[in-house]
């Protein structure tokens, strides 16, 4: 299997973008989680004359916005391997980005717990 790279681009009018880079004959699959809860209406699409080369867009969903940092991770579906995330800062000014890092490392927590639950009922059962 192909080594992927995810590349943010930018985010514009509530929508994160991005472009996976992988291999040309491989389909990706990814998901966007934001507190444990799948986001819906992610695309990827393939970027016409450029194989390999995949656009992603995430809507980003007003329901998630709150004050304080919301941490985004995108997924690849197939392995549950991490690709990316991206925070999103709303409300009072933070005199630091540790408040991102302590969400961050709380989402990846969540994470490994579910992985690791999972690994268990499949070696229980």
């Amino acid at each position: 299997m192909a080594e992927m790279t995810l590349t943010k681009t930018r985010i514009l009018a509530g929508v994160w973008e991005g472009v996976l880079t992988t291999d040309p004959n491989d389909q990706p699959r990814l998901e966007v989680t934001h507190l444990e809860q799948r986001i819906d209406d992610v695309s990827l699409a393939a970027i016409q004359g450029e194989p390999g080369l995949w656009s992603l867009r995430v809507p980003i969903p007003s329901e998630a916005l709150s004050d304080g940092v919301q941490t985004f991770l995108i997924l690849d579906a197939k392995t549950g391997a991490r690709m990316g995330q991206f925070t999103v800062v709303t409300g009072e000014p933070l005199e630091d980005d540790v408040r991102g890092e302590l969400d961050l490392l709380r989402a990846e927590l969540d994470m490994l717990k579910r992985a690791f639950r999972r690994h268990c009922v499949e070696t229980m059962g």
